[in-house]
């Protein structure tokens, strides 16, 4: 089973994502993109979708025209845990694809 990181760990690997930020009320992680249109956010969210499909690990998120909220909890360990980094550096890897 997977478990909730220490407040220590969770800091330090929250420090090692930029933008990313601790949601204290949901126990998660949590990130805005912008992108240049409707179709760039959808693109992003359709690529991070067939990555947390593969890690069987799911974001919570919402999309209005070009942005895409992001928010991140391992609902099972009842916090975040170290597969919630985990999508995170996954969903960092995939942002770049979208840059201007």
């Amino acid at each position: 089973m997977v478990k909730v990181m220490s407040p220590g760990a969770r800091g330090e690997a929250l420090a090692e994502l930029s933008g990313w930020v601790y949601d204290e009320g949901r126990d998660a992680i949590a990130k805005r993109f912008s992108f240049a249109d409707f179709v760039a956010a959808f693109g992003f969210m359709a690529q991070v979708a067939l990555e947390a499909e593969k890690m069987n690990h799911h974001p919570e998120w919402t999309n209005v025209y070009r942005h895409v909220d992001v928010r991140l909890t391992t609902h099972d360990a009842g916090g975040v845990s170290e597969l919630d980094f985990a999508l995170a550096r996954a969903i960092e890897r995939i942002v770049l694809r979208f840059a201007d």
